[in-house]
């Protein structure tokens, strides 16, 4: 069966699944997205991640045409019509089609994209034994040219750090806010473990405040683990007892190397095992 695609209240083979070359989401990053999971066919935080990408739309004055219930019902809807259970959810708006200028005013018909499929961002030796990651020299957006709290369609800020890390032999890469703070990796947000206490950037720090990332520390602080939000920099990473990576694709994921040094042991620790066992529990029932 050929896997279906939702775009402006249709569902089309993925061969036919267009939209106009003259599409500012195209033409300029114009728009925004949310990447979802689900789990034995439940959409995880379906609410959360709609709440973000309207409120991502929001801020760059881009009205959603439809409303907040009609947008669940159509992912879950695509969902359904992929005979997918355990998949990956990627929605996308875009300012839709216009002129080639700059002007927003200049477009018309917004489209919501709705695309299901399998994903496996790491391999699975990696979640066992662990990521190495570098730290990039290209900075998160700048809060006030680019709030980094929008999940826009223009991803070339993380895409260059990306580029980065892979040219350095890593998956990953770590990038620093325009103050030399940690922020997040390209596509994850960090935590670090230190003495048994779970730190992690705030919100300030130039991160995209990610689902998961509130996923784990909700569980954590069920475990009565004490996690503390804060401004971090590099040293607070090479210093670390453990340091794992969140993310809607990756899950929760061990970091054991930073820029060549070794983070703890060297092998994922106590607390970031029980974490990862935990957050299975909640998305997938496992025990």
């Amino acid at each position: 069966m050929s896997p279906k695609v939702y775009i402006g209240g249709k569902l089309y083979d993925k061969s036919d699944a267009k939209i106009s070359v003259f599409d500012h989401g195209l033409l300029y990053g114009d728009g925004v997205f949310e990447g979802i999971r689900s789990y034995a066919g439940k959409v995880f935080r379906l609410a959360e991640h709609i709440d973000r990408l309207y409120h991502s739309a929001m801020a760059i004055h881009l009205e959603i045409p439809m409303p907040r219930e009609q947008m669940a019902r159509a992912i879950e809807d695509t969902l359904a019509a992929n005979r997918l259970t355990d998949a990956y959810i990627r929605v996308v708006v875009t300012r839709g089609a216009g002129s080639l200028g700059l002007d927003p005013r200049r477009t018309t018909d917004p489209q919501v994209i709705i695309i299901t499929d399998q994903i496996s961002l790491y391999p699975e030796e990696l979640y066992e034994h662990g990521l190495k990651i570098v730290t990039a020299g290209t900075t998160r957006n700048h809060p006030n040219a680019l709030n980094p709290r929008i999940k826009s369609l223009n991803y070339l800020n993380n895409i260059l750090a990306k580029i980065e890390g892979t040219n350095a032999g890593c998956l990953e890469a770590l990038m620093l806010n325009h103050k030399g703070e940690v922020a997040e990796c390209t596509g994850d947000n960090i935590f670090l473990v230190s003495r048994g206490v779970v730190h992690t950037p705030s919100k300030d720090s130039g991160i995209l405040e990610g689902i998961t990332r509130n996923a784990v520390i909700e569980i954590a602080r069920a475990a009565n683990y004490a996690v503390v939000e804060r401004t971090m920099d590099r040293y607070d990473v090479y210093t670390a007892d453990e340091c794992f990576l969140t993310g809607t694709a990756a899950e929760l994921i061990p970091v054991v190397e930073c820029d060549g040094r070794t983070i703890g042991s060297g092998r994922p620790g106590p607390v970031t095992k029980d974490l990862h066992k935990r957050f299975h529990v909640l998305v997938r029932g496992d025990r």
